[in-house]
């Protein structure tokens, strides 16, 4: 039911409407005392207030400021009868949503109460939607067992709530659009657009018309006025995907940008100030285009403020069961369980997966579809991971996990490339694709001193013979 509060000082007026409101299904208020509006607004909430213009006690611009105060969310509409149509024009720039010239319909009056209905339910839908977004790509929902997540984590949350220009590097498939939207999600713009650019989608001829717009009849095709990227991200964040990408000729644009704020509309002889925060990504070796002079050298150092490196997947192995246990309840249909056997984990958690987590997610997407029993099977995982040359593997421990639990799993593993390495625990954790810190916690975790220590035994006694 919409809420509405009308301030009139002409007391029969101010009733009136509200009665007829009340009957359309409104709660209705009245009050020719904008002083008492004032304190009904700060005991409940309005959703829409109906204030006459000129008031003795106070104008409507004054206690529309002062409601904008106390109630951003509160639509406020004035009524006039002495201002001209400019006047009430004035009061809208000044925050009001819409004006109404007296004597008026009661019909008019419905109507926009019912077009400001519908708007204020659209807002919330879209904050909904929001907020749901914004809980799918957050950090703390990012899988980061490894050391090296871990690290990219405790960076972004920093740089999170700055305004400073991130430049997110990886393979292919590391997961750099779900850190940008989560980096998003986590800063003080997380309520205003996000805007997410493939710079490498979009051909050469289209790409400056998409970031910064144009207007009518600029080209052969601009059949109306655009706006870009930029401005439909404006008080928002854009995110550059393969900005490595970018031609040259773009990169002096996106400079001014970065520089002084300014777009400009192809065919547009004006600039445009805007307010973004940019996030971009590559793959490519940006410092070995800057030498080829294929990437602007001012522009690189604009983007990398802030640099994140994220891991590929081979050498965050630790992430990967959590990974599949992600990917297995997306992916499986509600109500039913899938499991993985113990041959089909091993592959998967030794596979090196070149794809990275976009692999490991199609891989395990194209298993759920394929298997027709609960327990998944190595015929059901894509034909590249059954075929994988295991000697090439950098996962290559020799480590069997028939009849295991994941944990156990892992204990194996650590054993195995601990013997291989000789119980060097450096030439072990490289074996693994961790790093030494992340070796000794898993060490700790599973509390396989004792057994490495028994092991190592017969190594001293050979070393101290010979």
């Amino acid at each position: 039911m919409t809420s509405v509060l009308i301030i009139d000082d002409e007391e029969k007026m101010s009733s009136v409407l509200a009665r007829m409101l009340a009957r359309e299904g409104c709660d209705a208020e009245h009050t020719s005392s904008p002083k008492d509006g004032l304190k009904r607004i700060m005991q409940r909430h309005f959703d829409i207030v109906l204030s006459d213009l000129r008031m003795p006690e106070m104008s409507g611009i004054e206690l529309l400021e002062r409601v904008q105060h106390i109630s951003p969310s509160t639509d406020f509409v004035v009524m006039t009868a002495y201002a001209s149509v400019q006047t009430a024009i004035e009061t809208m720039k000044k925050g009001a949503i819409d004006y109404l010239i007296k004597p008026f319909p009661i019909d008019e009056l419905k109507l926009l109460v019912k077009r400001l209905e519908a708007s204020r339910n659209l807002r919330e839908e879209n904050q909904r939607l929001r907020d749901v977004i914004r809980q799918s790509f957050s950090l703390e929902d990012m899988v980061a067992q490894s050391s090296q997540m871990r690290d990219v984590i405790a960076r972004a949350r920093k740089v999170a709530a700055s305004n400073a220009n991130v430049l997110l590097r990886g393979e292919s498939g590391t997961g750099k659009e779900v850190l940008a939207k989560a980096i998003h999600n986590m800063s003080p713009r997380l309520r205003e657009p996000l805007v997410v650019v493939n710079c490498g989608a979009i051909p050469d001829t289209l790409l400056e018309s998409e970031l910064f717009g144009h207007v009518k009849g600029s080209f052969t095709g601009a059949i109306e006025n655009r706006k870009g990227m930029f401005e439909t991200a404006n008080s928002g964040t854009v995110f550059l995907d393969e900005i490595g990408e970018i031609p040259t000729h773009l990169q002096v644009k996106l400079l001014r940008v970065l520089q002084e704020g300014e777009i400009q509309r192809i065919g547009d002889s004006r600039p445009q100030m805007v307010d973004v925060r940019v996030i971009a990504a590559t793959n490519r070796d940006l410092e070995q285009a800057v030498a080829n002079a294929t990437f602007r050298q001012d522009l690189y150092y604009r983007l990398n403020v802030i640099p994140i490196c994220l891991p590929p997947l081979r050498e965050r192995r630790e992430d990967i069961p959590a990974l599949i246990t992600l990917f297995l309840r997306k992916f499986t249909p509600q109500g039913s369980v899938k499991q993985l056997s113990p041959n089909a984990l091993d592959l998967l958690l030794r596979y090196d997966y070149p794809g990275n987590i976009r692999e490991l997610e199609n891989a395990i997407e194209h298993a759920v579809v394929l298997s027709e029993a609960a327990m998944i099977q190595t015929s059901d995982l894509p034909l590249q991971i059954q075929n994988f040359d295991w000697s090439r593997s950098s996962f290559n421990t020799g480590a069997s996990v028939e009849g295991m639990r994941l944990d156990e799993v892992e204990k194996q593993c650590i054993l195995a490339a601990l013997e291989k390495a000789r119980y060097n625990y450096t030439r072990a954790a490289r074996h693994l694709g961790i790093t030494r810190r992340t070796l000794g916690y898993r060490i700790q975790k599973y509390g396989l001193q004792d057994i490495i220590e028994e092991n190592m035994r017969p190594l001293r006694r050979v070393k101290e013979g010979g």
